[in-house]
Formats: C-alpha cells, sequence, structure tokens
C-alpha cells in the first residue's frame, strides 16, 4: 500500500505520523497545489488531505486510488460525484475537536470581555509601577453569569458551549439554521430574537446556503451595542465589510474571529484596518488545533485506514 500526505503542514510537525509507516510506503509533502497533485498521486492506494481539491482534474491519473481521506469535518474539497463514479472511497472526521473549538471560544470570550489587551499593555508599559492605588478601573468589565449567550449552530460544538456557558451562569438561547434541530435543555428562538436579546453570540454552524452571509449588516444593528460576537464557524457565514463597519461605528462591542472568508487573511479583508484589540481579535483557525485534538485526528484516520483495508 502507498499513502499519500498532500498537505502534512497542516497537521503539524509535532504529531507522530510513524504508525502509519507500518502500514505500507509512506510519502509526506508539506503542501501540494492543484497542479502538483496528478503527479504525486499517479500510484497512490491512499492519500490524506485537509484543503487540496479533489477531482477530475487532479486525481484523474491515480489509476490505483481506493481510498481519500480529509483531516477536517468539512468536505467541500471533495467532488463526491467523481470519487463514487470512479468507485474510490472517503473518509472524514467528526468530533475530534469539540473540547478545543469549545476552550478556544471562551477564551477568546474573556480576551474581549474583561479587556485584557488593555490591562497586559497598562502593566508591561510599566504604569502600574509604583501607581497610586492597587487596583485600577479604567476598562470595567461584567461578569456573564446572567447574561443571555446566544448559539448559532447547535451541533456538537454548540451544545458543549451552551453547556459551559450555562455552568458559568448564562441563559443560553440558540437558532437553528436548518429549522430542525431541537435542543430541550434551551430555547429556540428566532434568528432576529436571539440577536437581539444576546449579550453573546457565537457562530458554530457549518458552511450552507442557508449561512452563507446570515452575518450582515442588518444582522449586526440588531445586536445590543454592548454585545461580544465570535465566529468559530466558517469565515463566509460572516460579511467582513459589514463587521468592519458595525465594530467601527460602535454598533457592537467588540468581536472575536477564528476564521475568516479567506485564508490565510487577504490583503483586501476590511478588518485589517481594525488595530485596536480591545474590540477586534481575530486568530488564525487555530481553534480545532490543540494538541490532543490533531493527535486524536489522525489516530482516527489511522484506524479509517486500517478497517477499510481490512474489508477491502
Amino acid at each position: 500500500m502507498k499513502i499519500v500526505f498532500l498537505d502534512a503542514k497542516t497537521i503539524g510537525d509535532d504529531i507522530d505520523l510513524s504508525a502509519y509507516d507500518k502500514l505500507g510506503e509512506v510519502v509526506k509533502y508539506d503542501f501540494s497545489t492543484p497542479q502538483e497533485v496528478n503527479a504525486r498521486v499517479a500510484d497512490a492506494d491512499v492519500i490524506v488531505l485537509n484543503k487540496v481539491p479533489v477531482n477530475r482534474e487532479t486525481i484523474g491519473g491515480a489509476k490505483n486510488l481506493k481510498l481519500v481521506c480529509v483531516t477536517a469535518t468539512g468536505t467541500n474539497n471533495l467532488d463526491k460525484e467523481y470519487l463514487d463514479s470512479r468507485g474510490i472511497a472517503w473518509r472524514n472526521v467528526a468530533g475530534y475537536s469539540t473540547e478545543s473549538v469549545a476552550q478556544h471560544t471562551f477564551a477568546m470570550l474573556f480576551y474581549l470581555l474583561e479587556h485584557l489587551p488593555y490591562y497586559d499593555e497598562y502593566v508591561k508599559s510599566e504604569k502600574y509601577v509604583e501607581d497610586k492605588m492597587f487596583t485600577h478601573f479604567a476598562k470595567t468589565f461584567s461578569e456573564i453569569n446572567g447574561m443571555t449567550w446566544g448559539i448559532i449552530g447547535m451541533g456538537a460544538i454548540g451544545r458543549r458551549v451552551a453547556e459551559l456557558a450555562k455552568l458559568f451562569g448564562c441563559e443560553v438561547i440558540y437558532y437553528s439554521t436548518t429549522g430542525k434541530n431541537d435542543q430541550k435543555a434551551y430555547r429556540r428562538v428566532s434568528f432576529e430574537e436571539l440577536l437581539e436579546q444576546s449579550d453573546i453570540v457565537s457562530v458554530h454552524a457549518p458552511l450552507t446556503e442557508q449561512t452563507e452571509n446570515l452575518m450582515d449588516a442588518e444582522a449586526f444593528s440588531r445586536m445590543k451595542p454592548s454585545a461580544i460576537f465570535l465566529n468559530l464557524g466558517r469565515g463566509p457565514i460572516v460579511s467582513e465589510q459589514a463587521l468592519a463597519d458595525a465594530l467601527e461605528s460602535g454598533e457592537i462591542r467588540a468581536a472575536g474571529l477564528d476564521v475568516l472568508c479567506a485564508e490565510p487573511m487577504s490583503r483586501e479583508n476590511p478588518l485589517r484596518r481594525l488595530k485596536d484589540s480591545d474590540k477586534l481579535l481575530i486568530t488564525p483557525h487555530i481553534a480545532w488545533a490543540s494538541l490532543e485534538a490533531r493527535t486524536r485526528l489522525m489516530e482516527i484516520i489511522l484506524g479509517q485506514i486500517r478497517e477499510f483495508f481490512d474489508h477491502y
């Protein structure tokens, strides 16, 4: 068996992949452009990838290919009709990053809610050295106990965030983007109600026709001026221009994003002009990527390959 990793760098150099060597020949490429893929997978039985497009153009010459493994939950990069037409199986991985993303959601929230950039700079700039008072009230913050937390997307991650928010004393409400999700433990509301009632809004939904550009100018205009917005779903769920405008005008208090419409960040992204870390926090799509989550991910894929060929 020959296994080809097309963008191994997206997994991280700190993850031990030696167990794959026991399955057969393993070839790892840090990154692969669509133009490079055909030659690299020509004699592969299995390809492992994250963002590389898989279609007739990229794998048409892969005569031995039997299995495509995606190191993620989303499979938008796969042409499934083409794979089916050739009898090539595919696998993705769900649930491996739930704890990691939920944890990062709260890390982003507290960073913004408690004005931590300001207080960190206040101390490191030595304004606190021999100050007049032991404490400093320039930037006030509130407890989340008693706040309303609105969740868009009640999948595994959304439910975990809801559980943790409830432990902090929040009232949790949610909006079902499909209209089918019914969670008895929390109050389901309309999209408009969620925006108007929530002190914190977090997105944990996939990108679909229903969610693309869901958070537009009208949506931000419905939110409280004191509200904090968090997107840990997919970048195109949010109109970045509308969000930049809402932050600059004070329509909402702050925003934390782990995902963007174009990744890495585009020079044309209007959010580039916001340099106030007290108002905007952007992390480079790392919420999923704790050491434990990435280790879990690659162990699951290893098991998928073994299981597939045990029954092939």
